[in-house]
């Protein structure tokens, strides 16, 4: 049998029962029928055959990463370690030290939840620890960290643009201390005050937006402002569809039909509201856009990819940053763009319930009446389409 491939691994496509692939030496991935593909290691230990997991599935643990931990764990038997013994005292050791640091609490949180997780949550809460929480409380005491202290790191991720960020922080480091707790490694609860200093959610304070009158500037900006098309594409795309920030952000590439000009959005999408399913017209401009980027990122899952890892999407804060950067911080975010196009739809005379469909408002299994099975997309496709034509005008308005 052949050396086992990225391109073999890629293309091996779920069956109705589970089965493996052999990377020789007895690594084995086995590829499950909903698709996930989980490394194996078979080896001899006092005369008896083991087998145990190489812990993260493929991709997130990619071919060479597991033939190099397979060969560590073949290693240690040739030394007379067994690899379960060694991962058993790994857990003690972790167990330890997530009694005395948030890092450690944090990570064996991360450990347990991220199991039952979507690939794409894992990375997202990934990159809010590495990003935000770890190097501003890995290192402190969990018994030590006081409400006061997450009430000002929180408000700094607000402050800087990024209150979405700020939000999901509160309910990730909530989420953390709860485990903490349950494992008896403190007892304090610091974030269960937090929601008292968070004020209620508007549009005047989490989601400014610009009125139509200052929207020609910004987008004169936009186009001008030298930066990665990527982050630029999913600005431009916010502005076009009106979909949330964190789905935009996400959008992968077998979602799209460029054909058909459609973004199909599938019942309980990780970033919707509610788990609501969702179809979005694509403008004539959006779709050139989005071809453009194909010959990008077309063979990543992801239309707008990561800067640092292409398995990634791109980052919570990126078009936040690229707002600010263009001299609309506290003036315009990502999640603003909702507000705007809705109230210049509304303002420009459409059917307000074209425009709160667009917004994905509400659960499209319970429109009423015969626009039930199309969710107005015929109408909305021509709304879109108007707005798009309308945003090229407002370029060329002085």
């Amino acid at each position: 049998m052949g050396k086992l491939t990225d391109l073999a691994i890629r293309n091996a496509k779920p069956r109705a029962r589970k089965y493996k692939l052999s990377g020789g030496r007895g690594l084995t991935l086995i590829v499950m029928p909903d698709g996930a593909k989980y490394w194996r290691l078979r080896y001899s230990y006092a005369g008896k055959e083991q087998e145990i997991s190489l812990g993260r599935p493929y991709p997130a643990l990619t071919l060479r990463e597991a033939e190099a931990e397979a060969t560590r764990m073949r290693d240690l038997v040739a030394t007379g370690i067994d690899p379960r013994e060694e991962r058993l005292q790994q857990k003690i050791d972790r167990n330890a030290k997530a009694a005395s640091s948030f890092s450690g609490a944090a990570e064996a949180w991360y450990e347990f939840r991220s199991k039952a997780w979507a690939r794409s949550t894992a990375n997202q809460v990934r990159e809010y620890l590495d990003k935000d929480l770890l190097p501003a409380l890995g290192k402190r005491p969990l018994s030590a960290i006081s409400t006061k202290e997450l009430a000002n790191l929180t408000r700094q991720l607000e402050q800087r643009g990024a209150p979405d960020v700020a939000k999901k922080a509160r309910q990730w480091l909530a989420s953390i201390f709860s485990y903490a707790r349950a494992n008896g490694w403190v007892e304090t609860d610091p974030v269960r005050d937090l929601r008292a200093l968070v004020l209620p959610a508007s549009s005047g304070t989490n989601y400014p937006h610009l009125t139509l009158d200052e929207l020609p500037l910004l987008l004169r900006k936009l186009d001008a402002f030298d930066a990665s098309p990527l982050v630029k594409g999913a600005a431009k795309l916010s502005l076009w569809t009106a979909n949330r920030p964190g789905v935009t952000r996400t959008v992968r590439w077998d979602e799209i039909d460029l054909d058909g000009a459609l973004w199909t959005i599938a019942k309980g999408r990780e970033g919707m509201k509610r788990g609501y399913a969702h179809l979005t017209p694509l403008p004539r401009q959006a779709v050139t856009m989005l071809r453009e980027i194909h010959s990008l990122t077309g063979t990543f899952e992801h239309v707008f990819i990561g800067r640092n890892d292409p398995l990634k999407p791109l980052s919570d804060g990126a078009v936040n940053m690229l707002l600010k950067r263009l001299g609309y911080r506290g003036k315009q975010t990502a999640h603003g763009f909702r507000h705007l196009i809705s109230t210049a739809l509304n303002e420009l005379g459409y059917e307000s319930d074209w425009v709160e469909r667009q917004l994905a408002h509400g659960d499209p299994d319970k429109i009423r009446g015969t626009y039930n099975k199309a969710q107005y997309l015929e109408h909305r496709r021509k709304m879109m389409q108007d707005w798009a034509d309308f945003l090229d005008r407002l370029r060329t308005r002085v």
